[in-house]
């Protein structure tokens, strides 16, 4: 094991794959409130080798008491209402919320209106929007580590 991360090290080395100077880190807790999985398999692939966003201090946790940062996918159905506020509420402050693919911004919704709240801004406040169907692996990094290079001057309170 130690020899594969040993070549890995090199190779990040080797193709100028370095570790960028950011001051800090975010801990993102990804919560899936009825999307069509695309948007969960994109993001997935962030934590590829090609992209690692690991290495540049953004991490998916599993509690949401150790979140920085709510990632939605989907549409909220009535169903993940509940959960999501709970999620959301058990959120250590400041904490952000970032809308992940068009479903979850409310672009061109599917499935029957009586199961569907609508788009992530009709629950919370939303604090990144990042549009697609699904975005790719780079728009996801991206728009995640702008979050990092340039996080917002004051973080609301809700």
């Amino acid at each position: 094991m130690f020899t594969l991360l040993r070549d890995l090290r090199r190779l990040r080395r080797d193709i100028g794959l370095i570790r960028p100077d950011r001051g800090r880190s975010l801990a993102i807790r990804h919560v899936d409130a009825g999307s069509c999985n695309g948007c969960d398999h994109e993001l997935t692939l962030t934590s590829s080798p090609a992209y690692d966003l690991q290495h540049l201090g953004l991490g998916i946790v599993a509690s949401p008491r150790h979140a920085d940062v709510l990632l939605v996918t989907g549409a909220i159905t009535t169903r993940m209402q509940g959960p999501l506020l709970t999620a959301y509420a058990a959120m250590p402050q400041p904490r952000l919320v970032a809308a992940l693919g068009d479903c979850a911004l409310g672009i061109g919704l599917l499935g029957d209106p009586t199961e569907v709240v609508g788009p992530l801004d009709a629950v919370l406040g939303v604090d990144l929007r990042i549009p697609g169907c699904p975005p790719t692996p780079d728009t996801i990094a991206a728009a995640l580590l702008t979050l990092i290079d340039n996080p917002p001057a004051v973080i609301p309170q809700r």
